[in-house]
């Protein structure tokens, strides 16, 4: 294993913990700063918009800055950022930090992925962006239940403090194992959004804010829509974000073997299907813990297992600018972590904390949609070489 793509995997398995745990520590924050439930999960709604929408700005902006540097400026950012949140003497500073937080991931991310796929031999490159990606979803199945179980035995302070531990190791690796990272081609702010005016790549986004909408408007409040089967326990709720992220992660190694021989068209729309079908369960099977188990573990695998085809899709309809195209996907995917994050706490006052599925329902329908308008907008353009890819692929 080299042991420099593990400390940038571990980074992003900071990054992914402190996206993913608040959700499982959302009570003992709410009872903390005195606040609803709904508006406690805007620590995680403000995390992802500054996540979502400095990622492509901070990596435009950073162009000429040297990669080590750079990266470990954003992880000591967000390491401080994550201290500040344990220490915050009030929810507004709370939401401040959080939001400095996903400034710090920002910066990271990218340059992280960059850098894994730099620092190696082209025909290791593949594996190499792998094992940082890896370290993002490992953080669903590990990272996020570990620090549940941490704030519910101890004190949610106590789980900011295991994310900025985790950060403060892998840039002390980083420090340590990485010499020099080649810089980039500077690309601009323009050249980066430029692909959304191609139809195909629009509606594909468009497709990955509204899955991940859906992911999240139930897992931002999973304590409290799970909170009958688990009983309070924090060790149960912490063993059932596990199976989430374990079965979200298997499904997504599984999806990605069979996507060439399949297409993405059939996987996308199986598991949407699967998604809309398990919503439809989610009021009665989250009310038992033996039914709670099967629904949870069908909603981890087809939520994360579309991810793979998603990427897919993207790069084959814009081989020329992948990178560009995948760094917009991750936007979206956070644009979606907080719009969720909304429409959840307005949902949690308009159907309660149970009936939040059928919300999920009606996302995963329009997202449903949105992918079979792309599989489209791709066959009829198939023929058709887009400006914006153009424009990419020459930067």
């Amino acid at each position: 294993m080299d042991r420099r793509l593990l400390m940038l995997a571990l980074g992003m398995f900071a990054l992914g913990t402190d996206s993913f745990v608040i959700a499982g520590v959302l009570p003992e924050i709410s009872r903390n700063f005195h606040v609803s439930i709904g508006a406690a999960g805007q620590l995680t709604t403000v995390y992802a918009i500054a996540y979502a929408l400095l990622s492509p700005v901070a990596a435009a902006a950073f162009a000429h800055v040297e990669r080590k540097r750079l990266m470990l400026s954003g992880l000591a950012v967000f390491i401080i950022a994550n201290l500040a949140t344990a220490w915050a003497p009030s929810f507004a500073f709370a939401l401040v930090a959080r939001a400095l937080a996903g400034l710090g991931a920002a910066i990271y991310a990218p340059i992280a992925t960059g850098a894994g796929a730099s620092i190696v031999a082209p025909e290791k490159r593949g594996f190499a962006l792998s094992m940082v990606i890896a370290g993002l979803t490992a953080s669903t199945a590990l990272g996020a239940p570990i620090g549940t179980v941490i704030g519910g035995l101890g004190d949610w302070r106590y789980t900011m403090i295991f994310v900025s531990a985790i950060s403060v190791v892998s840039a002390l690796g980083i420090t340590a194992f990485l010499k020099n990272v080649p810089l980039p081609p500077a690309i601009t702010l323009q050249q980066r959004l430029a692909p959304f005016a191609d139809r195909r790549i629009g509606l594909t986004l468009l497709t990955t804010l509204l899955v991940q909408c859906g992911n999240f408007a139930v897992y931002t409040y999973f304590a409290v829509i799970f909170d009958r089967a688990t009983g309070g326990n924090p060790l149960v709720l912490g063993a059932l974000l596990v199976l989430w992220g374990t079965s979200g992660t298997v499904m997504n190694l599984a999806g990605g073997r069979v996507i060439d021989r399949i297409g993405t068209r059939r996987i996308l729309n199986t598991m949407l299907v699967m998604l809309i079908l398990t919503m439809t369960s989610l009021s009665w099977a989250g009310a038992s813990l033996p039914t709670a188990i099967l629904v949870i573990a069908l909603y981890g695998a087809n939520s994360w297992g579309q991810l793979a085809a998603q990427q897919h899709r993207l790069v084959s309809t814009m081989p020329g600018a992948a990178s560009i195209v995948l760094g917009l996907n991750t936007s979206a995917t956070y644009i979606g972590v907080a719009s969720a994050g909304v429409i959840g706490a307005a949902s949690l006052n308009l159907v309660g904390a149970h009936n939040i599925g059928w919300v999920s329902f009606a996302l995963y329908g329009g997202a449903l949609v949105a992918a079979e308008m792309a599989h489209r907008a791709i066959a009829n353009h198939r023929h058709a070489a887009p400006v914006p890819e153009m424009v990419a692929a020459k930067a």
